[in-house]
């Protein structure tokens, strides 16, 4: 299963670096440089577990973990931060984080942490899952989610299909299927002829 890590920090630096060791482990990467994109990015693409920085612009880490929180209970949220107070770890862990590591942490450590949290995270998630839908798998959900994210426009099913190796019905039942959970936008476009053809993004 393709797994999706959302790296919160506004170092730039710090954040190529997580990116580089989660995608050395395989796993796909997104990125907030602030607590607000933070949330923005999470409630659009949902993804399997949060790397979280302290010290961020427009929302602290702990506001943040607070706002996740608010949009899903389970999914892992891992705290990096060069701050050692016991109390700041306290907060983390009342605001719903799950695990609290000092920086620089070193590579093999954090995919350690990672796979467990990700372990622990499918065991509580195992009869509650968001992913019960029948036919909707994960992995083709976030791929088209992934492409969509990226689009400064409304784009075609046919564009989807040239980008992704994916059918055009699949692409077609996956996008209704998050038109009605809200998540995808319908734009009609109308022609001199013929039907409307519909285009799509993410809310």
């Amino acid at each position: 299963m393709s797994i999706t890590i959302l790296v919160v920090d506004d170092n730039e630096s710090i954040r190529f670096t997580l990116k580089e060791i989660c995608q050395y482990a395989e796993w796909n990467v997104l990125e907030a440089g602030n607590g607000k994109d933070a949330v923005t990015l999470f409630e659009k693409m949902n993804p399997d577990l949060v790397l979280m920085d302290y010290h961020l612009p427009n929302g602290d880490g702990i506001t943040t973990t607070k706002d996740i929180r608010k949009h899903n209970e389970h999914v892992p949220i891992i705290v990096l931060t060069v701050d050692e107070r016991q109390e700041v770890a306290d907060s983390f862990m009342k605001a719903g984080a799950t695990d609290f590591a000092l920086k620089p942490i070193k590579a093999p450590d954090l995919i350690s942490r990672i796979r467990l949290n990700l372990k622990v995270s499918k065991l509580t998630e195992e009869h509650s899952s968001a992913f019960v839908d029948k036919g909707i798998k994960q992995d083709t959900l976030m791929s088209i989610k992934n492409h969509l994210l990226y689009q400064e426009e409304a784009i075609t099913i046919d564009e989807i299909k040239e980008s992704l190796p994916i059918a055009y019905q699949t692409v077609h039942r996956y996008l209704n299927y998050l038109e009605g959970k809200g998540e995808v936008e319908v734009v009609s476009q109308y022609g001199k002829k013929g039907r409307p053809k519909n285009r799509y993004r993410l809310i």
